[in-house]
């Protein structure tokens, strides 16, 4: 199993990581992955980020969540 995110700009459009210099690295399991993006994602937002969706393999596991407090 391979855990990632997709990021995901305003417009709902996939955005891939290194074109806003970020690396979302695949985990090994989910909290791994939820992990990671509690660690980054203020960095995400403001790099342009609005919502993620997380993935195992091709299973989208639940998203997009927004990033931005309401």
């Amino acid at each position: 199993m391979s855990w990632h995110w997709r990021l995901e700009g305003p417009d709902g459009a996939t955005i891939e990581p290194s074109s806003l210099g970020v690396e979302s690295p695949p985990s090994e399991s989910q909290g791994d992955a939820e992990s990671w993006l509690g660690e980054n994602w203020r960095d995400l937002l403001d790099r342009g980020v609005a919502t993620v969706t997380l993935f195992d393999d091709d299973r989208e596991v639940y998203g997009p969540m927004g990033l931005a407090a309401p």
